[in-house]
């Protein structure tokens, strides 16, 4: 149930603010965690022998599977449970697991540690958006959002930094790795250190206090009386094998027949990607997370069918959970090959890559990320699509720095062109997850984001890096030069840009329509009361 005693804080006051501060440090221990593989990749490609392709998977796939899977039940229990406890305990996890990364001696023991990252950190960002959405009105949502989304950013480059600085001072400091304590590798000694703040920190998000649901909109919502019983059924629609007993227990037969159909489709698929590929590890893992996600929509149509409503029949919907992925797929992959790229194709240090790429990348996301919540939100109050303006300008103002940071021999307009790309590259982080708690109701914007989340995850991070990685091992092993490879395919993804658009323009068509008959599409659907104050 709520944390009554805490709720009804003031609305964008300043203990929002507060929240707003604590909750960003939140997912910058998210990212951080997550982007620090990136930096340790050539180390861990060394020791352990893995190729490009299998690395993106441990950065992509192993984590974006498990984290997109479990953002399902985390989501719905962040929607009847009370939120801060739920983003705490994540939190505690998802920084053991990065912790006993550095334990891993296998590519199989790695893959295991960030199957359980992916879990701990499914539990933070559905149960963000919807804390903030209570404590700050629409009127600045997709400001107070691009703030909190900053962490991406922020994290991401200070884990390139702290990745890079580790290395370089553990492998000076420790020529001879059987001197080095406990007998750690530089990248192991990595994960330790950014792992075990974060334990810590869990204990601080505790201490927040819960705001009350609607409260931003003068909404309410009903107290949920078994919290964890909704989780674990929503659990059960998404876990394979339990995927069928639950349809069979909501549906019955005919439903679990579709079912099994679905399943046989995306096997089919998952078998001729391995064959044509090689790769089993990425879609086998792949294939189990599209056939969760399928079997949880088939649930959810039949247990709450207004919230199927307002997420897979609102067309502006469905053009931001398949625009917005293709943008993160750039962003995503770019991202994670950026520090490879620099470290092979132009000879710069673990240390020097952290240092101008990482805090560069910290510096310019937050910027942009902030940038883009800001002016969409002054943009909104003059324009119905004024926050889709912004996220369909990101290609514009994208391009010609991603382009000229792949393309040019000098490091030096490399590290500037990275900087401008990185402000404007995430400035639709903020505006679309505004947008998008905008069109459903207070009850299921924590699932409708795990759903958002979701396609984020399995397009853009299960995606992006994996396939720029297989492309660069597959130019490698026909022309024998790696960093070249390398180029040619962060180069050969920016095609996702265009993808993204054509989805971005056709929002722009239908959200005016869909923002305005919100309640009229809720109700019609059979919610009796969507939860109007009076």
């Amino acid at each position: 149930m709520l944390d009554h005693e805490n709720a009804g804080q003031e609305v964008g006051g300043r203990y929002a603010r507060y929240a707003l501060l604590v909750l960003v440090i939140v997912y910058i221990f998210n990212f951080i965690d997550r982007q620090i593989l990136s930096i340790l990749a050539e180390e861990i490609k060394a020791d352990i022998g893995v190729t490009d392709a299998q690395i993106g998977f441990l950065y992509g796939t192993a984590f974006a599977v498990f984290y997109a899977v479990f953002g399902i039940p985390l989501g719905r229990l962040a929607d009847v449970w009370v939120r801060k406890s739920l983003i705490s305990a994540g939190l505690f996890f998802w920084s053991i697991m990065t912790a006993l990364s550095g334990t891993a001696s296998s590519f199989g023991s790695l893959a295991a540690f960030r199957f359980g990252v992916g879990v701990g950190e499914a539990s933070a960002t559905p149960a963000a958006f919807s804390m903030l959405s209570d404590y700050f009105s629409p009127r600045v949502r997709a400001t107070a959002l691009a703030v909190y989304s900053s962490g991406i950013y922020i994290g991401a480059g200070i884990g390139t930094f702290l990745g890079g600085m580790i290395v370089d001072s553990w492998n000076g400091a420790y020529p001879d790795i059987s001197t080095a304590p406990f007998g750690l590798k530089a990248w192991q000694a990595a994960f330790f250190v950014v792992g075990i703040p974060g334990i810590l920190m869990a204990f601080w998000v505790r201490s927040l206090k819960e705001p009350t649901r609607g409260q931003s909109e003068g909404l309410t919502a009903t107290v949920h009386p078994h919290p964890f019983k909704a989780a674990f059924e929503e659990l059960m629609s998404v876990l394979p094998p339990l995927t069928v007993i639950n349809l069979w227990r909501v549906g019955g037969i005919k439903v679990v027949l579709w079912n099994l159909v679905f399943l046989g489709l995306i096997g089919a698929l998952g078998y001729l990607l391995v064959e044509s590929t090689g790769n089993f590890a990425q879609w086998a893992a792949l294939a189990v997370g599209v056939y969760a996600a399928v079997s949880w929509v088939q649930n959810v149509r039949i247990t709450d069918y207004p919230t199927f409503n307002m997420i897979f029949r609102c067309k502006t919907m469905i053009c931001l959970a398949w625009g917005i992925p293709f943008y993160a797929f750039i962003t995503y992959g770019i991202g994670f090959w950026g520090a490879p790229f620099m470290i092979r194709v132009h000879g710069q240090s673990a240390s020097e890559v952290g240092t101008y790429l990482g805090l560069g990348a910290a510096l310019g996301g937050w910027i942009g990320v902030t940038m883009g919540g800001v002016v969409s939100d002054l943009l909104r109050r003059r324009f119905v699509n004024g926050r889709l303006f912004v996220i369909a300008a990101v290609p514009v103002l994208s391009l010609p720095f991603v382009f000229g940071f792949l393309t040019t021999d000098s490091p030096i307009v490399a590290y500037v062109c990275s900087f401008f790309f990185s402000i404007f590259s995430p400035m639709w982080t903020g505006p679309s997850a505004s947008t998008l708690n905008d069109l459903v109701m207070p009850r299921m914007r924590a699932i409708a984001s795990a759903f958002y989340i979701m396609m984020i995850t399995f397009i853009g991070l299960a995606l992006g890096p994996y396939l720029i990685g297989y492309v660069s091992d597959s130019i490698s092993v026909a022309t024998g030069d790696s960093s070249e490879a390398l180029r040619q395919a962060m180069i050969y993804s920016l095609i996702m840009f265009f993808v993204a658009g054509s989805f971005i323009v056709a929002a722009l068509k239908f959200l005016p329509g869909d923002e305005a008959g919100r309640l009229d599409r809720v109700r019609a659907a059979g919610e009796a009361n969507p939860g109007v104050s009076a």
